[in-house]
């Protein structure tokens, strides 16, 4: 790996960084919330006393999405983010860098063989809080999560904008923000995956959502887009 020649804070998104390296080359990065500690096997970039990683967008949707130039990042320093079909936890790490120990990831996984690897990453990192369900049943950790501000749902069921509906209603807040990684495949393989995401972005539509944007997210993951909406009860 190249020398770091400069860090910066991405000109569009807040606690997002670029990693300049020798070779001209650039990373997306955020700031490492534990020192030394890696997650995915992703390069730690030091510079002065503050310790980067790499945000590698071929292994997190919302990195790709980021890459792509979707119009905003609603997690901020402070946030409380519902995290649905938070596997392994590779995303929900960085976003558990930019949340801090003020914010707060409620991270849902169905898996219990993918849930025991992210209870290890939970371990270091005290804002994620594991929860073993299954997202279809929101009502089954109502007595463990806490209203937030931002949902992210990755999960790979046919239903996926119904589920993100029956979750918004016991947990977004008013005016609260949903990015929703769509997985045409994992909904439909028979249909072109356009009509999927229309299919799904109508759902949302009914259910109290404003789109705000919609990414593809090739060449980092085929047959995906994010969608980027706000929330009105």
């Amino acid at each position: 790996m190249a020398e770091v020649v400069r860090v910066y804070e991405h000109s569009t998104y807040r606690d997002v960084y670029v990693v300049e390296l020798e070779d001209g080359s650039t990373r997306l990065a955020t700031k490492n919330l534990v020192p030394g500690k890696k997650v995915y096997d992703e390069w730690l970039f030091k510079l002065g006393d503050v310790e980067y990683r790499e945000w590698n967008a071929y292994r997190s949707k919302l990195a790709a999405a980021l890459l792509k130039g979707i119009k905003e990042l609603s997690i901020s320093s402070g946030s409380k983010v519902l995290y649905l079909g938070a596997g392994s936890g590779t995303t929900a790490s960085h976003i558990s860098d930019i949340v801090g120990l003020r914010g707060r990831i409620y991270a849902v996984e169905f898996a219990p063989r993918v849930m025991r690897e992210l209870i290890t990453v939970a371990e270091s990192r005290k804002n994620i809080i594991p929860i073993l369900a299954d997202a279809r049943f929101p009502q089954k950790y109502k007595h463990v999560a806490e209203p937030v501000e931002v949902i992210y749902a990755d999960v790979a069921q046919p239903d996926q904008a119904s589920l993100v509906l029956l979750n918004s209603k016991l947990f977004l807040k008013d005016g609260g923000y949903l990015y929703l990684a769509i997985k045409a495949r994992s909904i439909d393989v028979t249909k072109e995956p356009d009509e999927i995401y229309r299919r799904e972005i109508d759902t949302l539509k009914v259910g109290h959502f404003e789109i705000l944007d919609v990414i593809h997210l090739d060449p980092f993951d085929k047959d995906h887009a994010m969608v980027y909406a706000k929330y009105f009860k």
